[in-house]
């Protein structure tokens, strides 16, 4: 940890997802409307809520073929992977651990999107 032990957990991961609200604003153009990350041993987890646009809506009503609810997944998937980079560095400044993985998913029901960061060892904080 060094230099992060004088931080709290909560300190780090309210710094996660101001980091995370800025770059889904500035990157995907829109920023959530609530967010919150959990630090679990080696991983971080940051949820997002009402991330998908009124367009993004629109696509994903129901009773539609099922064709614009994957069409918003590919895009926001293809997109968060090419900021990838930014997200792992900024995750990495934060906690002081290295980025080994990042999962993610978005419902187009709730609107909701889950990152999860797999860090290379634990965080120090339970």
């Amino acid at each position: 940890m060094g230099a992060y032990t004088n931080k709290t957990k909560g300190m780090l991961e309210a710094e996660i997802s101001e980091a995370v609200i800025k770059f889904e604003k500035e990157y995907m153009g829109r920023g959530p409307l609530e967010t919150k990350t959990y630090i679990i041993g080696d991983m971080v987890l940051v949820r997002l809520k009402r991330v998908l646009t009124q367009a993004e809506h629109q696509l994903a009503t129901p009773g539609e073929a099922n064709s614009g609810r994957d069409l918003i997944k590919q895009v926001r998937i293809k997109l968060l992977e090419k900021g990838r980079p930014l997200l792992e560095a900024v995750v990495e400044s934060i906690t002081g651990c290295k980025v080994i993985s990042l999962h993610t998913d978005i419902s187009t029901i709730t609107g909701e999107r889950i990152i999860l960061f797999s860090l290379e060892r634990e965080t120090g904080f339970e």
